[in-house]
């Protein structure tokens, strides 16, 4: 256990020093695997990983959906998206920023990244709400906060990796990350209710659609339902795997990004570059994982673990309490797929032995995680609205997602509390 608690203690160390979480990782599980076995060991063990991660079938979902979703960027759906939710929310207190956090829980479940949903609806939704006089921190903190429904909402970059992690039904998790998503919605939009109450001056309302402007507005999002349709459709009803689903929404978003004039060859290049980096940086930071968690299963840590829940069977929720508080703390210095990846090996079998459901679970790790995109001092959906929108202060837009966070800590809340809100529709997956 000594050499385990070692290995932490460096790795949160060198990533206080700003060292790449993914070369933290794989470092200090190449270092703790030399160390309690030996050299050879460890060199086996780095190319058997990242071997076993370049061949695994069920990962080739990864850059299919980073795929669907940079053809789905480049398609002007968010836009279309936007002015749907705004023709039928607008004219409210607060509508615009309401219209916005719908507009990315929609971009989010063809976009399944975070940091691309705040990002492309910065540009879409920030102009309008600056030009009909909403205050900077409402209008960042709805965006920053919105984006974080693109973890949660599927297609789940987060969910396929915690789903390989654990060997749970992507599908199934999938399915049970739905309704958390549309309450976490919910909550999202009483949050700028809830500001535009106290400080109406922040969110003016904006003139009233006619029902055929509606109409129109909702016309123009028919392709983003039949992609989601097709794709989540699918592996509910068992005709295909969540990787065939990939491909089938990779292939369809190119066709529809196609059709609609959004591709020529140089745009074309440009999103397969996107689409490589950004797969490439998430297997870094598996391989990292694994090797790490390679390390710590070596070591009697993971049983002494368990050892010590073992005496809270009669209070299991300690155990679930302690573990929700950790990944609040670290989702102050970490980004999201660090946590994960850097967790789930290590509190996974906790949980199992205390009996709690795996997809339960996993929806409460993301949310959790989720809530560590808008949290300070790291919170990247900040720094990523701070990159694209330099004329506003971090300060600002801190200021503008606290609302956000705190109704997210209720969301969290609840899910822990009322566990069918994660499992009863992924009882229906096959």
């Amino acid at each position: 256990m000594t050499e385990a608690l070692v290995g932490l203690a460096v790795l949160l160390i060198l990533a206080f020093l700003r060292i790449p979480i993914a070369f933290v990782m794989a470092l200090v599980g190449f270092a703790g695997m030399a160390w309690v076995n030996s050299p050879m060991a460890a060199l086996y063990n780095v190319g058997q990983t990242a071997f076993d991660a370049a061949i695994n079938y069920e990962l080739s979902v990864v850059p299919l959906f980073v795929l669907m979703g940079n053809f789905v960027a480049r398609a002007r759906l968010a836009a279309e998206l936007y002015n749907a939710s705004n023709a039928f929310l607008g004219h409210r207190k607060g509508g615009l920023a309401m219209a916005t956090v719908v507009a990315c829980g929609g971009f989010s479940a063809i976009c399944g990244s975070s940091l691309a949903t705040a990002a492309t609806m910065s540009k879409v939704a920030m102009p309008s709400m600056r030009r009909f006089g909403y205050s900077d921190s409402l209008a960042t903190g709805s965006i920053a906060a919105g984006g974080t429904l693109g973890i949660l909402i599927p297609p789940s970059v987060m969910l396929v990796m915690y789903g390989i992690l654990t060997q749970q039904s992507i599908g199934k998790l999938f399915a049970a990350g739905i309704l958390p998503g549309a309450i976490g919605m919910l909550f999202y939009l009483l949050a700028v209710r809830w500001v535009t109450w106290r400080r109406p001056q922040e969110g003016p309302a904006a003139p009233r659609q006619t029902w055929p402007e509606r109409l129109r507005a909702l016309r123009s999002v028919w392709g983003v339902l039949i992609l989601f349709i097709v794709v989540m459709g699918g592996i509910y009803g068992g005709i295909f795997s969540p990787t065939e689903a990939a491909g089938i929404g990779a292939l369809g978003s190119f066709l529809f990004a196609l059709f609609r004039g959004a591709l020529n060859w140089n745009v074309f290049m440009e999103i397969l570059e996107e689409s490589v980096a950004t797969t490439a940086m998430l297997f870094a930071v598996l391989i990292g994982a694994l090797l790490f968690a390679n390390f710590i299963n070596l070591t009697d840590f993971p049983q002494a673990l368990v050892r010590i829940a073992m005496q809270f069977q009669e209070t299991p929720w300690l155990v679930i309490t302690a573990i929700l508080v950790i990944y609040l703390l670290l989702g102050c210095v970490f980004e999201s797929m660090s946590m994960i990846l850097l967790t789930v090996p290590i509190f996974y079998p906790l949980v199992m032995q205390l009996g709690y459901d795996p997809i339960w679970f996993g929806i409460v790790v993301v949310v959790v995680t989720e809530i560590s995109l808008i949290t300070p001092p790291v919170g990247l959906n900040v720094f990523v609205l701070r990159g694209v929108l330099p004329d506003v202060s971090t300060g600002t837009i801190f200021k503008g997602v606290t609302p956000f966070w705190v109704a997210d800590i209720f969301r969290l809340s609840l899910i822990v509390l009322v566990p069918w809100i994660s499992t009863w529709l992924a009882t229906y997956v096959v």
